[in-house]
């Protein structure tokens, strides 16, 4: 943005400098690879708190922190700085040979966020490459025990579950649209379970109990299908993002699963890279579940988007089991451990502690929560609100109370979402759709900055209104 240096505490809508434009036509003649190919995006040049300045001028909004990863918004500058600094010492050095201050820095924050439960920390680019390499491990676990178990190749994962776009983490997912295209070349060794789905799972009369041990058995039941001793692992999103959108795990939900796993020995590998680092109101979201997980994935909020980085965090036993094993993880990434993504991470984690912000998540997430079922909660097309902290969704239905949902052939979620875009309302919302069955099911995700207000709380809840009254009626 040339000499313009965003105002990082300031959240109200404001004049910028003239930007330089670049119209939608010259987009299309663009060498980007953009994702719809025959629609060219909205050109962000700039940002400013929780918006984000389009080539035009136009201020949007940004309800979702792009996809739950921009945390403290847009342009900090004390992130910006670790960035300079460390880019000042040493930009690169291949995790292979060396190791990094910096990564050095950051593992031991996030071993000592976890009061020491998780020993250490594998550092990657995304999500998915954390994922994938909680694959390997697991794997790479059981041939490392003292009696080695190479039957353990089964993974058990959930449906309308996403993990990642490789060909690995999307085999454990069950995005059932992402999956399509490459299904003849997934892995056959995953199998996949119910969610924890209480508003369409749920049956009538059923007390969270015996839904949660309806659930359990099931789980139980595939072990026993596939046979206890070749199950790897068990993999779960602590708290489902955009894929089933924003389901928090019932009270004794992942007690149940983690147990068992533990009674056939196998893993439990909890994946937060959309719900973790502070976004569902702690900084681990399965410190308010009761259970330590053996492998546990993070990565959007970790570094809040100043840079692509991720991490796998490893439980003391699995690390203790390698040690005595190879004394290695068999496994690497170019960009593993990266100094400069490492600064600008341990700078974002310092910044929640210093400003306090996880008390704010968990009091505007509450302020969010309470918002939107004031506003949506007696919408002839709203089934259901559901979330925690500052990761909130709603799903939408032709029948409140058959619960019947749009076809797919109507794309309401995606409407919800360009409509948003437009001038009038500028505000940027996060679609999902397929989530009752890979097809069927539209809902919208909000996932606001750590540091919002609850002028800006309000704000996206009117807006989010207005748009939905513009597609659905009132």
């Amino acid at each position: 943005m040339g000499d313009y240096t965003p105002d990082v505490h300031s959240s109200q809508e404001g004049v910028l400098p003239k930007q330089s434009k670049q119209t939608s036509d010259s987009r299309s003649q663009s060498s980007v690879l953009y994702h719809q190919l025959r629609q060219p995006p909205l050109n962000i040049v700039g940002g400013r708190g929780s918006y984000l300045i389009t080539d035009s001028g136009q201020e949007i909004l940004d309800a979702t922190c792009g996809a739950a990863v921009s945390c403290l918004g847009n342009s900090d500058k004390r992130v910006h700085e670790a960035i300079m600094e460390q880019l000042r010492k040493v930009p690169y050095c291949y995790s292979l040979y060396f190791t990094n201050s910096a990564a050095e820095e950051l593992s031991q924050i996030l071993v000592d966020s976890t009061g020491g439960k998780m020993s250490r920390a594998f550092i990657v680019s995304s999500g998915t490459e954390a994922v994938e390499a909680s694959l390997k491990m697991a794997v790479q676990y059981y041939m490392e025990m003292p009696v080695p178990q190479p039957q353990r190749v089964n993974f058990i994962a959930r449906k309308q579950s996403y993990h990642g776009n490789t060909l690995g983490s999307l085999s454990v997912g069950h995005h059932v649209g992402r999956r399509a295209l490459y299904e003849k070349i997934l892995a056959k060794n995953v199998h996949h379970v119910s969610q924890c789905y209480p508003y369409r799972d749920m049956q009538d009369g059923e007390t969270v109990e015996a839904y949660v041990a309806r659930l359990a058995q099931e789980l139980e039941d595939k072990f026993q299908e596939l046979g206890p001793d070749t199950v790897c692992a068990f993999v779960a999103e602590t708290m489902t993002g955009t894929t089933l959108g924003c389901v928090p795990p019932l009270p004794g939900y992942l007690k149940a699963m983690k147990e068992v796993c533990e009674r056939h020995g196998a893993l439990l590998i909890l994946d937060e890279v959309m719900s973790g680092m502070g976004r569902s109101g702690t900084l681990h979201a399965w410190e308010q579940e009761g259970v330590v997980p053996d492998l546990q994935t993070m990565a959007k909020g970790l570094g809040a988007g100043y840079a692509p980085i991720a991490a796998l965090l490893v439980n003391r036993h699995v690390v203790d089991t390698l040690t005595q094993g190879t004394g290695a993880f068999s496994h690497s990434q170019t960009y593993q451990g990266h100094p400069v993504a490492c600064a600008a991470a341990c700078r974002v984690q310092k910044i929640i502690q210093e400003d306090n912000l996880l008390p704010n998540v968990c009091e505007m997430g509450k302020y969010l929560g309470q918002l939107l079922h004031q506003k949506f909660g007696d919408h002839p097309h709203v089934g259901d609100i559901r979330g925690r902290g500052l990761f909130w969704a709603i799903e939408f239905v032709q029948d409140k109370k058959t619960k019947e949902p749009y076809p797919p052939s109507k794309s309401v979620a995606w409407t919800i979402h360009k409509t948003a875009l437009k001038p009038e309302y500028s505000i940027s919302l996060m679609p999902g759709n397929g989530g009752i069955d890979g097809i069927n099911g539209d809902h919208i995700c909000f996932a606001p900055p750590y540091n919002c207000t609850k002028e800006e709380i309000e704000m996206i809840v009117n807006r989010a209104s207005r748009v939905v009254e513009e597609v659905l009626g009132n």
